[in-house]
């Protein structure tokens, strides 16, 4: 057996192209949030256990299958977060942000549940994850909604459907849930197990069951009637969705099982990830705040998995390169190489050092880093205090003193180096003098 240690299941690694493409999705997300005006917020990876329990439900499979809880040495209940939304909650009422409400957030980070692997979701997974908390007009669902559906957009995943329903308000969801029940009381013997557990304390989840035995039995549920204000609710998100320009399909079989979510809930599906197809999902969870002990506090969210994401976006626009390799050629060099290093990096210009193996082959490796130039540095350039820069793409050669490297490479890297160069950040927001 070999004593390496292996990494724990569901975990992953990444390197290269994989995590540019991981972190590629978050400057999207971090794009696009700043365009919506939410602001960044971050909160602990653990949280009492209360606060998941209590807020999920004890029926769920995230509490009683998934959660990855522990006793720390207090003795107190421990939870790594299976989700965002709980743990901003709480940190809402906890450290006073109702003062800032109505408030716009938006975070991302690890998550964590113990289920089995496979295509694109992990037990150590990522999400992204946007909240509006104490707003109860429609117009804040339709904000969230066009947050995500440009968010979807920037990145570039096409083939996504916005799925649409409604949940109603607490009077028709009450009545539609008693309906369910008598429903499937009525049927209690055929069907699934979870879905027998789940009768009466969360019959909605049974809608939305994957097990053949209650398809026929949610198939022929009593669909849900809204109430004058519900309806004008639902009515409102569709023409601010309309307005916006984000298209959805309809879905009433689409649902939140727990009894906090009213009206508006989603999900952005799509067909490139077989049978595990959402891509991002979320809705109007207007109970969620009183169940751990505030007051009545409209919100709405949603999340998305930063893994299904990463392998649906298209070629990445670019891939880290660096601009020039610097080469030392006798050990009397690598100071003054260091020094180079350090003045390059100061005007904003990528530089990496190549330090082992032949000249051939430190170049080879300057090449295959995507790099531009390199930068030789001898015991005939270190007495006439000079460097020889070699253009990598042309083969050119020539030698430059090293009060004019800096300027030198911005010519040749920018030749309109003189004017404002959008996404480079100049030292003292200038560029340095070409001429």
């Amino acid at each position: 057996m070999s004593s390496t240690p292996q990494p724990i299941r569901g975990t992953q690694s990444l390197l290269g192209e994989d995590a540019d493409r991981f972190h590629a999705v978050i400057a999207a997300f971090d794009r696009v949030r700043r365009l919506y005006g939410f602001k960044r917020v971050e909160v602990p990876v653990i949280e009492p256990t209360a606060v998941f329990a209590r807020t999920m439900g004890e029926t769920t499979d995230v509490v009683s299958k998934e959660m990855y809880s522990f006793d720390d040495r207090s003795g107190d209940s421990i939870t790594l977060r299976p989700e965002f939304t709980a743990g901003i909650a709480r940190a809402y009422l906890s450290e006073g942000w109702q003062q800032y409400a109505p408030l716009k957030v938006a975070t991302h980070g690890p998550a964590f549940r113990y289920e089995r692997p496979q295509k694109g979701r992990f037990r150590q997974f990522h999400q992204l994850d946007a909240e509006i908390i104490g707003a109860g007009e429609p117009q804040a669902d339709v904000e969230l909604l066009a947050f995500g559906a440009q968010l979807l957009a920037e990145l570039g995943i096409e083939g996504v459907t916005l799925k649409l329903n409604t949940l109603g308000d607490v009077e028709s969801r009450d009545r539609w849930r008693a309906q369910l029940v008598e429903h499937f009381a009525s049927h209690r013997a055929d069907l699934s197990e979870d879905s027998q557990a789940r009768l009466e304390k969360n019959p909605l989840r049974i809608l939305d069951s994957k097990d053949a035995r209650d398809k026929p039995f949610a198939a022929s549920a009593p669909p849900m009637v809204l109430t004058a204000e519900a309806e004008d609710f639902f009515a409102a998100v569709r023409a601010g969705l309309d307005a916006a320009g984000v298209a959805y399909e309809l879905d009433s079989h689409l649902v939140r099982g727990l009894d906090y979510y009213r009206h508006t809930a989603f999900e952005f599906v799509t067909d490139q990830l077989g049978a595990q197809g959402t891509v991002m999902a979320g809705g109007r969870y207007d109970g969620l705040i009183e169940q751990l002990g505030g007051p009545h506090t409209p919100a709405v969210g949603w999340a998305a998995g930063i893994e299904r994401l990463a392998m649906m976006i298209g070629e990445l626009p670019g891939v880290e390169i660096i601009d020039a390799s610097v080469i030392p050629l006798c050990p009397p060099a690598e100071a003054k190489a260091f020094e180079t290093l350090t003045a390059l990096r100061n005007h904003n210009i990528s530089a990496d050092m190549a330090f082992r193996g032949n000249v051939k082959k430190r170049l080879q490796r300057a090449v295959s880093a995507g790099a531009s130039f390199a930068i030789l540095i001898g015991d005939e350039e270190l007495a006439l205090d000079e460097v020889s820069v070699k253009h990598l793409h042309s083969g050119k050669q020539v030698s430059v003193s090293v009060s004019e490297l800096t300027n030198y490479l911005w010519k040749a890297l920018y030749p309109l180096s003189g004017m404002k160069i959008e996404g480079v950040n100049f030292v003292g927001n200038e560029a340095p003098d070409a001429a």
